[in-house]
């Protein structure tokens, strides 16, 4: 994991020409905010980025955001032009997830990559603890075809390693990255008010498996600490879950801070906030709570966001915040126990010194979390495949 916050222009450094291929803004999905960040990041460097947006037949306009071409699953005749596209970069960084492309588990990636006349970067979001014989024989080829893998933690390293058929020289970890907040590693963690509410916060698309009904409950066990502590959830409905099952998640969550009553401590937000406004508000709060119920979970965003953003997590036992428990910044309970979330909050927030201690571990970790140090991690890997023979002009 890298240390150094880069400086963003390099002078007399190669300027490149990168694909880059995922879902994209304006949908709503992990993968389209960590490419669009992503390749911010780079072209803030002074790169040039190509996007090629994967379109499931159901996309809004691309809008406002610079795209060089789609990708529309089932389509042949998209894959062919798409990798034309591509094709022109020194290389083509691809955001992989099983349900972002067409066919069966996405196997029509493969049709992508065997198109294409530059070598990829495939980064892999999720690595199943255990797959089914087609999702294996999928990311096993999507691992062959590319130049280089990336993996956000040493967790999914590890997996990937020892229970698929790759080769481990080709795999990279580069950690998700995140906006920081602005000051962070200033101030010493505690700077609440005496009297106010402490803030506890989780945030992201709403949908069953993010275990919120268990923070609404710890925080029912919490009623006797003064002051009093102040729950916010923020966010939407996810849409493949709206579609489905409207806010119906979102609403049982509402009625179980009344039948608990604490629904005068408990905020739902929908507003709609930017980067910016987003990193501002993470960093408002005291802590921040992600009770998933998920086990398998090998890279959190949200988890990333929150310690670039300086802020202590209290989160359920999925890999990846074990793996950031020994930086002081996570603690980790077990799933679904709203007894144990609550004993942990307690902990943290009745004792200043162990608030500061982990606020401080977060504000410490953050500068290599950023976008702008792992894009530099990427451009690292470009430079490892084969030489640009001449600078690309903008």
């Amino acid at each position: 994991m890298p240390t150094h916050t880069p400086s963003r222009r390099i002078h007399g450094a190669a300027v490149r020409r990168l694909g880059m291929v995922s879902t994209y803004p304006p949908k709503l999905c992990g993968l389209a905010t960590f490419a669009a960040a992503l390749t911010n990041a780079l072209r803030d460097a002074g790169h040039r980025v190509d996007v090629v947006r994967i379109n499931d037949g159901d996309e809004p306009a691309a809008i406002g955001q610079t795209v060089a071409g789609e990708l529309v699953n089932g389509s042949a005749p998209s894959v062919r032009h798409a990798a034309a596209i591509l094709s022109r970069c020194e290389a083509v960084i691809i955001q992989h997830e099983y349900g972002i492309f067409g066919g069966d588990d996405g196997d029509e990636v493969l049709q992508l990559l065997d198109a294409l006349d530059a070598p990829a970067i495939v980064v892999l979001h999720t690595v199943p603890l255990v797959p089914t014989d087609h999702q294996k024989t999928v990311l096993e080829a999507v691992c062959a075809r590319a130049a280089k893998v990336v993996v956000m933690t040493e967790t999914a390293n590890t997996r990937l390693c020892s229970s698929y058929i790759v080769d481990p020289r080709g795999v990279e970890v580069v950690p998700h990255g995140a906006a920081l907040a602005p000051g962070n590693g200033n101030g010493n963690g505690n700077e609440s008010t005496v009297g106010e509410r402490p803030q506890l916060l989780t945030w992201g698309l709403l949908g069953p498996g993010k275990g919120i009904e268990h923070a609404i409950d710890s925080l029912a066990l919490l009623s006797d600490m003064r002051p009093r502590l102040r729950y916010t959830i923020a966010g939407v409905t996810h849409p493949k879950v709206f579609a489905r099952a409207g806010d119906a998640y979102r609403n049982s969550l509402l009625r179980r801070t009344w039948s608990n009553g604490i629904a005068g401590s408990v905020h739902f937000d929908d507003t709609y906030r930017n980067v910016d406004q987003l990193t501002r508000f993470v960093a408002s709060a005291s802590l921040v709570l992600l009770p998933y119920d998920s086990k398998d979970q090998v890279t959190s965003g949200v988890l990333v966001d929150a310690l670039a953003a300086g802020r202590p997590v209290i989160a359920t036992a999925f890999p990846h915040a074990i793996e950031l428990q020994a930086s002081g910044a996570v603690k980790v309970v077990p799933h679904g126990d709203s007894a144990a979330l609550a004993d942990a909050i307690r902990t943290v927030m009745s004792d200043p010194m162990v608030l500061n201690s982990m606020t401080v571990n977060a504000r410490r970790l953050a500068p290599s979390l950023s976008w702008a140090s792992v894009a530099d991690e990427y451009l690292r890997l470009c430079t490892e495949l084969d030489p640009i023979v001449e600078p690309v002009a903008i």
